[in-house]
């Protein structure tokens, strides 16, 4: 029997998708910045249960990270403009670990 594809490499989900398009476009972003957008789960009293973390790299320069307490399912455009453009972002951790 052939190898089945897993879950994970099934690419993006359209809503994080959309959210990614969404960024590119509030932040006049080229296509050589990457737009990272993970959600979270948390088990840790303290945390919302869900927190979306949107991440932006560009080829040349530094990278910024915004993190929203809400699943990805509940943010809006507005939402996004208002992390994005009223609020400094986090400073990226120094290894690949998830914003908290």
């Amino acid at each position: 029997m052939p190898p089945q594809p897993r879950p994970a490499t099934a690419g993006p989900s359209p809503r994080l998708r959309e959210l990614r398009d969404t960024v590119r476009a509030v932040l006049g972003l080229d296509d050589d910045t990457a737009v990272i957008i993970r959600q979270f789960t948390y088990t840790e009293p303290g945390h919302p249960p869900l927190e979306t973390v949107v991440s932006v790299l560009p080829m040349d320069g530094e990278a910024h990270r915004w993190t929203l307490h809400r699943p990805a399912d509940r943010i809006t455009e507005r939402d996004l403009r208002a992390a994005l453009l009223h609020h400094r972002p986090n400073r990226p951790e120094p290894c690949c670990r998830p914003a908290v």
